[in-house]
């Protein structure tokens, strides 16, 4: 029985062209970036190409991308190092219930550290809505924290109009973009956004590296201590071989964008149709036309969450109750709870397909049949 993977938004299996661009780097460049003989320079070169092509990617300046470990970093970096660098100005923030847990927990980190923080609610539509960032906007405010699209529903959010909302603020506006980079088209300077965290591993990159985009002016404060790599920001020797593993899978991202949203399209949809020719009973969580192209969340009344992933594993089928950052727990979706309130059934019933670049249409197709199976004897 062939494995078929759906769980793209947990993490996404490495493009064979990344791998390659990675391995002559392995073999030869070793040098540390910040040495100035010709090992250290050769390093380096690969360190300011990729930044650069990072800063294209999101309409930015090479000087505006810090490289991290990864989206949490990223978050925590954005979020608590903008508090911490602007609390002469005031103590509010603003964020919403459905974040991910690394813009969750670097928020609780800040209230237990004296600052004021805003949750904002989420609709059934899996939406927040930019009349409620006005009303709780305060002269105090100095950060506006809201992901670019969720990573348990796929809903994209109204970062533009938050950007326009805030432009006459002194908040600055941070969006974890780490779901919707490499699907949706990124300009920071049209959206009004100030800082803005990405992921390699969400776009067919290695683990363990992502980037922080930092306005120019913007004083944020290092969260580690050590050298002054990364413009003082971020401590410590530069990820050569998987910053030029990102640099390749970010470069495939922006060339292929546009095919792998429709294919991911066609995808969902045939997945969707497989599941109603087989009479399965099943309800979309949130706007359906708010999605990103590669995700859907799915309700299955009548269904366990539990029963469900262990069945589909057994049957091939790799999905996700929610955020891969809290698999194995049995706790409700924070998000869907966000979205439908405290003993809902779909908070413990729901599950999360997502498709990428190695899924076929027979392969999906397959799926749905699978996953038909299981959800006909688990709800008789």
């Amino acid at each position: 029985m062939e494995p078929i993977y759906l769980d793209h938004a947990a993490t996404t299996p490495m493009d064979k062209e990344v791998i390659d661009a990675m391995y002559p780097v392995y073999q030869h460049i070793f040098g540390n970036p910040s040495s100035v003989h010709s090992f250290g320079r050769k390093a380096r070169k690969y360190l300011d190409d990729a930044r650069r092509a990072m800063a294209t990617s999101i309409h930015a300046n090479e000087k505006e991308i810090i490289f991290t470990s990864g989206g949490t970093e990223a978050d925590n970096l954005a979020i608590i190092g903008t508090a911490l660098g602007n609390r002469d100005k005031g103590k509010h923030i603003i964020t919403t219930r459905q974040e991910h847990h690394a813009t969750l927990r670097a928020a609780e980190f800040l209230e237990k550290n004296g600052f004021d923080v805003t949750y904002l609610p989420v609709y059934e539509d899996g939406k927040i809505r930019v009349e409620d960032v006005k009303n709780a906007l305060k002269e105090e405010t100095i950060l506006v924290s809201i992901m670019f699209v969720n990573n348990e529903t796929g809903i994209i959010q109204p970062i533009k109009e938050i950007g326009e909302l805030l432009e006459d603020h002194l908040a600055y506006f941070h969006t974890d973009a780490v779901q919707a980079f490499g699907l949706l088209d990124i300009n920071v300077r049209e959206l009004g956004v100030n800082l803005l965290s990405v992921s390699s591993h969400k776009i067919n990159g290695p683990k363990g590296i992502g980037f922080l985009y930092v306005e120019e002016g913007i004083q944020l404060n290092a969260l580690q201590f050590g050298g002054e790599q990364e413009r003082k920001r971020r401590p410590g020797t530069e990820n050569v071989v998987s910053v030029v593993g990102f640099h390749k899978a970010v470069e495939l991202a922006m060339e292929n964008k546009e095919k792998r949203r429709e294919t991911y399209q066609t995808h969902k949809e045939l997945f969707l149709s497989g599941l109603k020719e087989n009479e399965i009973h099943f309800e979309i969580n949130g706007d359906y036309d708010s999605q990103i192209a590669s995700t859907v969340n799915l309700s299955f009344p009548g269904a366990n969450v539990e029963q469900l992933l262990t069945n589909f594993d057994l049957s091939g089928i790799a999905a996700s109750s929610g955020s891969a950052c809290t698999a194995g727990s049995v706790e409700p979706s924070h998000v869907l709870t966000a979205m439908f309130g405290n003993n809902n059934p779909c908070t413990t019933n729901s599950i999360r397909f997502s498709f990428g670049i190695y899924n076929t249409e027979e392969n999906v197709i397959e799926a749905a049949e699978r996953v038909a199976k299981i959800v006909k004897r688990l709800t008789k």
